[in-house]
């Protein structure tokens, strides 16, 4: 491998589809990645990737602390993130950690969400925050794996109350929830970084693989329509990476399973630039809400 390499920064790499992607791009031999993940259990994470035997020569794997649930860990992560990139650049940022429990207990850390959106939203957005300057300057491809989920969002008037800490909705309601907002949150970025970032939405398809619906009562096979092995949701994934026919409308960043942008009347319920200003916090209103100080 004689090219440069090309560095990602990644949440949700630790198993499932974001592992599988990452494996992808460590197994092929003709583009070289330095490779940055944020991880609950490093010592885990590190063993799953040593054991792929990867070529070192070319390609390099750094593992992280990164507890989602805790946003003083996301401003660690952060700043470990910058220290260990150093004057270059990133190239691809991809923000894949998701949960799918219900809100039935109270929100992590003093917040009045709950988890799953503290997880799936606000901690990535706040680590986004963090890396911004980082990321114009390198002209990054940012990549939210998103959700055909979140077409069940049909009147986002009804989050706040679903969302809230321990308010008793399902495993399956708030994933849906969660990732809407996740989506509608990609769409504020995009215009923040317009001219600056590439920023892609992308739907790994039904996967049942993962472990999805797991602990939530949702129950996933092999055996339902569409349902697709996790190899082929991670290529999805990394096709976002790499997609150049962008829409020429801004709107239309959301990039479908069978490699489709979706059109805008689809994300409709998405589009509406209040409700993505309404979720999309800036960092000082996430660091008060948490009680992180300068």
């Amino acid at each position: 491998m004689a090219s440069i390499a090309k560095t990602v920064v990644a949440t949700g790499a630790s198993s499932g589809l974001g592992f599988e992607a990452i494996k992808q791009l460590l197994l092929q031999q003709s583009q070289p990645y330095k490779v940055i993940l944020g991880a609950r259990n490093t010592q885990s994470t590190i063993a799953a990737y040593d054991a792929l035997g990867y070529d070192r020569s070319g390609h390099a794997v750094t593992v992280l602390p990164l507890e989602l649930s805790d946003v003083r860990t996301v401003k660690t992560f952060s700043q470990q993130v910058l220290e260990r990139i150093g004057g270059d650049k990133i190239d691809y940022f991809l923000l894949n950690a998701a949960i799918t429990d219900g809100a039935e207990k109270p929100g992590p850390k003093g917040w009045r969400w709950c988890e799953s959106l503290v997880v799936n939203h606000f901690s990535q957005h706040y680590l986004t925050h963090l890396l911004r300057e980082k990321l114009v300057t390198s002209k990054s491809r940012i990549v939210f794996v998103s959700s055909g989920a979140i077409r069940r969002v049909t009147d986002p008037s009804t989050l706040d109350e679903m969302l809230k800490s321990a308010s008793g909705a399902d495993g399956m309601n708030v994933y849906c929830a969660t990732k809407f907002v996740q989506l509608v949150n990609a769409h504020w970025w995009r215009r923040q970084l317009t001219g600056q970032c590439d920023v892609v939405a992308v739907s790994p398809g039904l996967i049942p693989g993962t472990g999805l619906g797991r602990g939530n009562g949702l129950k996933l096979s092999m055996d339902m329509p569409d349902a697709k092995p996790v190899e082929t949701g991670a290529q999805s994934i990394l096709a976002a990476f790499t997609r150049s026919d962008l829409p020429s409308d801004p709107d239309q960043i959301f990039l479908t399973s069978w490699g489709e942008w979706w059109g805008k009347d689809v994300i409709e319920v998405s589009l509406d630039k209040n409700l993505q200003d309404k979720w999309s916090w800036s960092k000082e209103e996430i660091e008060k809400e948490v009680g992180i100080t300068a």
